[in-house]
């Protein structure tokens, strides 16, 4: 009884000491971490409805910074292969045909209302928290890519090569599929996308995230009385990501 007593003892330390974060190899260059952390903010509700404002109308070296702060954050780029090295979060420029105007701006995952990545993942992997933001889950993700092929905005990357370095916040593995998470861990805690706060401390005020819900939040009250745009609103998604400028 007493041996009985030392071993679920040391079970339950065990368990308490690993709840915090865990992390177990599956397979070569794929490690699965499991957080045991609890939210600050409480469970995600649909009461809030998480987005970003941005405005294209600003230097563009401040997307850099912005791309530069989401790698620092989530541990990816660095690949042998750009051209197959996944992208989070990429500077896009774009130029109107009829008067040559020029404008540049971040295009990350646009965390749809109605996310078509959700829709055809077939194991649900892909998938959208109560409060908006869109995931993949590595545990149960395949690879079969359909969710990249659904994305009308090209936000979505497979991981070709072993990755290494991964946050404890976020299990990255070849073979699975990945995107901008809204820094959701961050989000959890009350804290801002790790872009957003980068791009602020610039002095700059070109990134702004909130709750679209509060029409009292920052973010409502600037989309309010701003003029914004969603790319592709044509398609229905409802994207959850404004911008300003283009």
């Amino acid at each position: 009884m007493t041996e009985q007593k030392t071993i679920d003892t040391a079970k339950r330390a065990f368990m308490k000491a690993g709840a915090s974060a865990a992390a177990i190899a599956i397979a070569p260059g794929v490690s699965l971490y499991s957080i045991g952390a609890h939210a600050a903010t409480g469970p995600a509700s649909s009461a809030k409805r998480w987005g970003m404002l941005v405005d294209a109308n600003t230097d563009e070296g401040v997307w850099d910074i912005a791309v530069e702060a989401c790698k620092k954050e989530q541990g990816w780029g660095g690949g042998n292969n750009p051209a197959t090295d996944p992208q989070w979060i990429r500077k896009v420029s774009i130029k109107d045909p009829k008067t040559g105007a020029k404008a540049s701006l971040p295009v990350m995952c646009q965390h749809c209302d109605s996310p078509p990545c959700v829709d055809v993942c077939p194991t649900g992997a892909s998938m959208k928290r109560a409060d908006g933001i869109v995931l993949v889950d590595k545990h149960i993700c395949i690879g079969c890519r359909y969710c990249m092929m659904a994305c009308p905005y090209s936000c979505r990357s497979f991981v070709h090569e072993p990755v290494s370095g991964q946050k404890p916040h976020m299990p990255r593995g070849k073979g699975t599929v990945e995107s901008c998470t809204m820094c959701v861990h961050r989000v959890d805690k009350g804290q801002n996308p790790a872009c957003v706060d980068a791009v602020n401390a610039t002095g700059s005020q070109a990134m702004m995230f909130g709750d679209l819900n509060d029409p009292n939040s920052d973010i409502s009250r600037a989309v309010s009385k701003f003029v914004t745009q969603r790319i592709r609103t044509d398609l229905g998604v409802e994207p959850s990501v404004h911008y300003r400028g283009i």
